[in-house]
């Protein structure tokens, strides 16, 4: 089923945290936010009522046609540089599935994209050997499709929100002329996923086994808690400021981050400069101040309007004011196809 350009069109950022809706002018861009919705994440009865409360009029089928960003938790989004001589071998990238991301290439839908522009990797030219493995296990894709049906949503088009942050973000960075690398987070309920980012694209990546509930048993201990049950209602609440404990309980994750930005900078000679964490709840906006002041950086203050109005987006009154939050950012990534050769070396452009 196809939309004419008159009909509204509709994104979905299904992330750890939440899920955030977006009715707009129109299917594609030039068009404007006419109203976002938001409801926790794991409610399908909240988002059911969502998707009805957002849509005017229903579709022929009954269903709210979608472009939707997600996160399933074992999704791989890894930069790694080829060898394009051993392209040609069958099993070359079978290899560096099993070898170098401990995946299993029977069981993932996986592409390969450029790492600078975000472009389909062309194996047969593979003219370049820097690469982002991106894929999800076959099976969560399944079950993800089931998902958004059952709660009345058709997905037009899926994406790993990640690789869509990415992307923004690159293109962000370049049309701000901002040359600072930049670590990019997002921080999950068992696990991180972080990636140096510039106006060139991504640099590096790594995923961290230490997520939002390794911090649960820290909180126990410091506050003299009976049990874990108890520390997580009370960190996962807006009852208690954690803000004076930050250091503390970012203090394990801190470690893995200063390791893979002290390889990344011995590497290239340049200093990661900022930190910007996309998925944060607001009860937990003191945890991306906290990272950054361990880390001695800056936190990366994203202003949307003016890099949306680029892409020919523009945001109706009513929307303007949530939009400035960073966790909506993987919602608007969802909304516009980004060039980002402005970053590209000249040898690379021609």
């Amino acid at each position: 089923m196809f939309f004419s350009q008159k009909s509204n069109g509709y994104f979905i950022d299904a992330n750890d945290h939440a899920v955030m809706l977006a009715r707009t002018s129109a299917t594609t861009a030039p068009f404007t936010i006419e109203e976002v919705l938001e409801c926790p994440a794991g409610d399908p009865t909240a988002l059911s009522a969502m998707v009805k409360l957002i849509q005017p009029k229903k579709s022929a089928d009954g269903y709210l046609h979608a472009a939707v960003g997600v996160y399933p938790t074992k999704r791989i989004v890894r930069r790694h540089s080829l060898e394009p001589k051993r392209l040609k071998e069958p099993e070359y990238l079978n290899e560096v599935m099993t070898q170098q991301l401990r995946v299993e290439p029977s069981k993932f839908s996986m592409v390969l994209i450029n790492a600078n522009n975000g472009a389909d990797y062309d194996l047969v030219k593979a003219t370049q050997k820097d690469v982002l493995f991106c894929g999800v296990p076959s099976d969560d894709i399944v079950a993800l499709q089931d998902s958004l049906l059952a709660c009345g949503i058709y997905p037009e088009r899926v994406e790993l929100g990640s690789v869509a942050i990415l992307g923004a973000l690159a293109d962000y960075l370049g049309g701000t002329k901002t040359k600072t690398p930049t670590l990019i987070l997002e921080v999950g309920l068992d696990s991180t996923q972080s990636f140096i980012v510039s106006a060139a694209g991504v640099e590096a990546s790594r995923p961290v086994m230490l997520g939002l509930d390794s911090m649960v048993p820290v909180v126990q201990k410091e506050l003299g808690l009976k049990d874990e049950e108890a520390a997580k209602k009370l960190f996962y609440s807006n009852t208690f400021d954690f803000t004076g404990m930050g250091p503390l309980l970012v203090k394990r994750l801190l470690k893995e981050l200063q390791s893979s930005i002290g390889f990344y900078e011995v590497q290239t000679g340049q200093s990661v400069g900022q930190v910007i964490c996309t998925q944060l709840m607001p009860k937990l906006s003191w945890l991306e101040a906290a990272i950054a002041t361990g880390l001695g950086i800056a936190s990366l203050r994203v202003e949307p309007a003016g890099w949306l109005l680029n892409r020919q987006i523009t945001l109706s009154d009513n929307v303007f004011k949530s939009m400035q939050e960073t966790r909506w950012l993987g919602l608007l990534s969802l909304m516009s196809r980004y060039n980002i050769d402005h970053a590209l070396p000249s040898e690379e452009k021609k």
